[in-house]
């Protein structure tokens, strides 16, 4: 019999009984590439369900890992092909304004690799860094290094804590996200230092090409 999943995972307790592990593949696969899905709370979700051993643990790590990496290169490709255009067309459906879009872009080119792999635990970047990596040109094998390890660890720590922790995975699961601001207060703080910094320079430059030509 199925565990009654807790607090915010209970609303998906009959998608699970009834796909099991097309729903966890299918919700995550879709939210990698923008699309507002409960990806990680699914993924939660089904850890419980593999410490109550209604689903087996192995196979929700598998088709979640490969749902996540797959999800993020349907994003990839769609920026890289669709590129900014459609990204300021479509993009304020999924909260990415254009003015959204340069500041992250700004941050892509320089710390690329990094991101992609921590935006996988932080809401908002995971859903959108498959379709801003593609559309300011990263290189698709570093893309797919960085995705990778970063899907190999968010999939590998929520599933192994569900499984452990069981019905009481919500509490966990609070405890983690007070720490997340602090991630993203952290990343801010660097955001604003490297936009400041680029103007900085800008005028710099600006004004030494002034008194080049005086």
């Amino acid at each position: 019999m199925a565990p009654p999943l807790p607090g915010p995972l209970a609303h998906l307790a009959p998608l699970l009984g009834h796909y099991g592990y097309w729903a966890v593949g299918g919700v995550v696969f879709v939210e990698d590439f923008g699309i507002p899905a409960p990806g990680e709370t699914i993924l939660i979700a089904a850890g419980v369900y593999a410490g109550a051993k209604q689903l087996n643990i192995v196979a929700v790590g598998l088709i979640a890992f490969v749902a996540a990496v797959l999800g993020d290169n349907v994003g990839y490709l769609i920026g890289r092909f669709g590129g900014r255009a459609f990204v300021h067309r479509w993009g304020r459906y999924v909260f990415l304004t254009p003015k959204r879009f340069e500041t992250a872009e700004r941050f892509f080119a320089r710390h690329g690799g990094k991101i992609v792999t921590v935006a996988r635990f932080i809401e908002g970047l995971r859903q959108v860094n498959g379709l801003i990596a593609g559309t300011t040109g990263m290189p698709w094998p570093r893309f797919l290094a960085f995705n990778a390890l970063g899907a190999a660890l968010w999939v590998g720590m929520w599933v192994t804590l569900a499984y452990f922790a069981g019905t009481h995975i919500t509490a966990v699961y609070d405890e983690i996200s007070r720490y997340e601001g602090y991630v993203l207060a952290g990343l801010g703080v660097i955001v604003v230092a490297f936009v400041a910094g680029h103007l900085l320079r800008r005028r710099r430059q600006r004004q030494e090409h002034g008194q080049a030509q005086e």
